[in-house]
């Protein structure tokens, strides 16, 4: 899933100035995962812009609370035009998708991110989030044994380790497993070791970001 946290207070209070009434739209799928933008979170947010407004002195800020099941889905955004109408500002609690769909959609109104989108990962405990995917676009996990190179190597190595690891933690903090440590013990429990002694030629990267936005059409699902 997509893995994000939300900004400070203070950048998010900072866009409201001169507006009196905005919309607060969040997304109920990666973001309500990680507690970081769903219905609860909006309205959290929503109050706290209210109190701050408040406390300040300033005229009253109004605030309308939508969540949506998918902000990066044109289906679940088109119907927020007629809740952003009259409306300020838009404040997106989804991850950085959701803020250009919603920016895409609502052309006459101005979007700003409420959330800063980390990266794709899970749950490796309650609260904590880490990175598992590259985003690479040429997935190599048959070989590495379900382990991502891309992202658990803190250098994304793809022929071995670097050599400066000590102990099965990398070089760069020691709080951190080295990627290709597990990617070795778990190749060696599965008895597939010789994997490792095929060289691999250079990575072509033009899959992970190059010449423009990405892209994958499936042509079955095509109308």
């Amino acid at each position: 899933m997509i893995v994000a946290d939300q900004k400070p207070l203070e950048e998010i209070y900072a866009y409201l100035e001169g507006t009196r009434r905005v919309l607060i739209v969040g997304c109920r799928e990666c973001v309500t995962v990680c507690q970081a933008g769903g219905e609860k979170e909006v309205g959290l947010l929503a109050a706290a812009l209210r109190l701050k407004r408040q406390a300040g002195g300033e005229e009253p800020l109004e605030t309308v609370e939508d969540c949506v099941q998918r902000q990066c889905d044109a289906e679940y955004v088109e119907p927020l035009k007629e809740a952003a109408a009259g409306v300020d500002l838009v404040i997106s609690m989804a991850c950085g998708v959701g803020v250009q769909y919603l920016a895409q959609y609502l052309t006459d109104t101005w979007v700003v991110p409420a959330l800063n989108t980390r990266f794709g990962g899970g749950s490796v405990e309650q609260g904590v989030w880490e990175e598992r995917c590259g985003f690479c676009g040429d997935c190599q996990l048959d070989r590495t044994g379900g382990i991502c190179p891309v992202a658990r190597c803190s250098k994304s190595l793809f022929n071995g380790p670097c050599g400066g690891s000590y102990d099965g933690k990398c070089e760069v903090d020691e709080s951190i497993d080295c990627g290709w440590q597990l990617i070795f013990d778990r190749l060696k429990a599965l008895d597939r070791l010789a994997l490792l002694a095929e060289i691999q030629p250079a990575k072509d990267w033009r899959t992970s970001r190059d010449g423009g936005p990405r892209r994958v059409v499936r042509e079955d699902l095509r109308i």
